[in-house]
């Protein structure tokens, strides 16, 4: 697979949307699980040098998740939400809000998609406003998703 496609791509295709993708040398059966089983996610969800200190997880439509992420600073930063649609390993619809900033419920869309043992996996995430997408596009959101999702590469790469 090219680095471009292992490189995540990030588009803004509506006012209120972000689109997230990113390729990986992994099937979307192992990506899925990496996704939603929490001793998985510990491996590898956060920027470089953060951590999953909270990572708790009740996978089925209604059920809720949290995750408490610990920077190198030792601050932590909680989010929670709840899953809406589960399709088993293609698809997670769940709301997203965080705990100690409340600009309203995020929506996120993950999508995996399979060819040739290769998974691209789509995340669309609905703002509840404009000012809100545009303050974390801002912010660098994109490269903290990006740090984390190459951790992701390393360890699929690591058990496929």
């Amino acid at each position: 697979m090219s680095d471009a496609k292992k490189t995540l791509q990030m588009t803004t295709p509506s006012p209120r949307e972000v689109v997230m993708k990113r390729s990986f040398d992994a099937p979307r059966s192992l990506v899925f699980d990496a996704l939603t089983k929490p001793d998985l996610l510990r491996r590898w969800c956060g920027p470089k040098g953060w951590s999953l200190s909270v990572c708790e997880v009740d996978l089925r439509v209604g059920g809720r998740y949290r995750f408490v992420t610990r920077r190198p600073d030792g601050r932590e930063v909680g989010q929670r939400g709840v899953y809406r649609e589960i399709e088993e390993p293609s698809r997670i619809v769940n709301t997203e809000q965080w705990e100690d900033w409340n600009p309203g419920e995020v929506l996120v869309t993950t999508e995996l998609s399979e060819q040739r043992g290769k998974t691209t996996l789509t995340s669309t995430i609905l703002f509840p406003t404009q000012e809100v997408r545009d303050m974390l596009v801002k912010s660098g959101f994109a490269g903290g998703a990006g740090e984390s999702y190459d951790k992701l590469d390393e360890y699929l790469a690591s058990v496929s």
